[in-house]
């Protein structure tokens, strides 16, 4: 039961504007329904195909850096469940410059994830309907998840608890039939065991080095449970709701990544997943049609449209906070943080859906040089922002005035500090990667493009704070 009292639950409302609506349950499916994308879906077939088999190692290791995140984000953020989670939390340890910079790279991140999700999901709806117009499928899409984000978060919370479920229970029959065809087989179809694992090059056909490689798209799969510690000001119990939200998005991920990929290697052989980007031939059709279900290939393409909607849909929510505290601590216009009497911040949700329409079109409009420079962004900012939790957490603990906190990162500052190299590593990784390294040249400059965003802003206020003390004065 929360220990604030009406009073300060008031004044909490009056100083950020959002309003306590989400429970445990809710939070728990908000970082699912971002994390759970297509890209476990469709087969993880980058990875795959770097590593083939051992890939399982990869989704390991990626398991741990989200876990080492997720509990320095719930060390952090339930001790401070403030508007703008970790960036506002950032600004506060490790400089303006931090808040400032995670958060713009953040919500850079998730514009184009958005985009991508929409997109895919109006192909998905294409194979069904080929003649209708992508744009206007697309449209469409944007209009009803900004609906849904608009109407309030008890209802935001509510819908996203409907398609991340539909997810879950998905991934959990394709493990479960997938266990079926592995241990017992079918009538039509004899056990398969995991003889895949290594019958076509052994466990690590690419050579050890390849986990390593991989690691770059692995991290880009968890991202998404940052969502958790941002809806943490719109928890009715922030520190209980984020500590249980927290422990079940990890165990759910780690489960529903592990489990789907471990069987997916044992029923299909690793270099057949490694080409399977799309839903005719994802593992799931494969999977469904093995057991018996009726029009798999329908069923999987609902399942991955479900998948791509509440990906965006959650994205879309996470990206409006994150221009509301902007908006509130003077880094953006001070209208993005004007809430709704429903404490929701429209301005800020319409802009980010504005923006995900530009995006998109620009992509479409430039071709693929475009739209790997925004994955390339998106990717860049999920490892930047990683790191700089990381950071945060390491200066939030030497703060001896810092609020108790409901969960703790084990393992002092070593944890920490791993977790950082880890991803440096990563980053550092990507440039031996195809896929990835362009994610590695646009880091720096954006960052310097940020720094200087960022002076120039401060100089701008100080003369508009100058020039306000000279009219006082006079």
């Amino acid at each position: 039961m929360s220990t604030q009292t009406s009073t300060e639950v008031k004044e909490d409302l009056v100083a950020n504007g959002l309003h306590r609506g989400l429970g445990r349950r809710q939070m728990a499916m908000l970082g699912l329904g971002s994390a759970l994308g297509t890209g476990l879906f469709l087969g993880a077939g980058g990875a795959i195909s770097l590593v083939g088999p051992g890939v399982l190692i990869s989704y390991a290791i990626g398991a741990l850096i989200a876990v080492t995140v997720a509990f320095a984000l719930g060390e952090m953020v339930s001790a401070l469940p403030v508007q703008g989670s970790f960036g506002t939390i950032a600004a506060r340890y490790l400089g303006s410059l931090a808040g400032f910079a995670v958060r713009w790279i953040y919500w850079l991140a998730l514009i184009v994830g958005i985009g991508g999700e929409l997109v895919a999901a109006s192909m998905y709806l294409r194979l069904w309907w080929p003649q209708i117009s992508l744009w206007l499928v697309v449209t469409v899409f944007a209009a009803a998840v900004t609906g849904v984000n608009v109407v309030g978060v008890g209802g935001f919370g509510a819908a996203e608890s409907v398609l991340s479920m539909i997810k879950a229970c998905a991934v959990t029959a394709f493990v479960l039939i997938g266990g079926v065809l592995i241990v017992f087989g079918l009538p039509h179809r004899p056990a398969t065991g995991i003889g895949n694992w290594t019958a076509h090059g052994g466990f690590l056909p690419q050579g050890t080095m390849a986990i390593w490689l991989a690691m770059s798209i692995v991290v880009f799969s968890f991202a998404g449970i940052e969502l958790v510690a941002i809806s943490a000001p719109e928890a009715k119990e922030p520190g209980p709701a984020l500590r249980s939200a927290l422990r079940s998005l990890i165990i759910r991920l780690t489960l529903f990544y592990l489990g789907a990929i471990a069987v997916m290697l044992a029923v299909t052989p690793w270099p057949d997943l490694a080409t399977s980007h799309s839903s005719e031939n994802s593992p799931f059709v494969v999977m469904f049609d093995a057991a018996g279900v009726p029009a798999a290939a329908a069923v999987t393409n609902f399942v991955v449209l479900v998948t791509a909607l509440s990906a965006a849909n959650a994205n879309l929510y996470a990206g409006a906070r994150m221009l509301h505290s902007l908006g509130n601590d003077g880094y953006a216009p001070r209208a993005l943080a004007v809430t709704t009497g429903r404490g929701v911040p429209c301005r800020a949700i319409l802009l980010s859906a504005v923006a995900v329409l530009a995006v998109t079109a620009l992509a479409a409009s430039r071709g693929n040089r475009i739209f790997s420079l925004l994955l390339a962004l998106g990717t860049f900012g999920v490892i930047a922002v990683w790191i700089i939790i990381l950071c945060t957490l390491l200066a939030f603990r030497t703060d001896p005035s810092r609020p108790p906190s409901a969960m703790h990162l084990p393992g002092g500052k070593v944890i920490p500090l791993l977790g950082i190299a880890a991803l440096l590593s990563v980053y550092a990784t990507g440039l031996y990667v195809s896929d990835m390294r362009l994610a590695c040249y646009v880091g720096v400059p954006v960052l310097i493009v940020l720094a200087v965003a960022h002076r120039l802003l401060l100089s701008v206020r100080s003369e508009l704070d100058s020039t306000q003390g000279d009219l006082d004065a006079s």
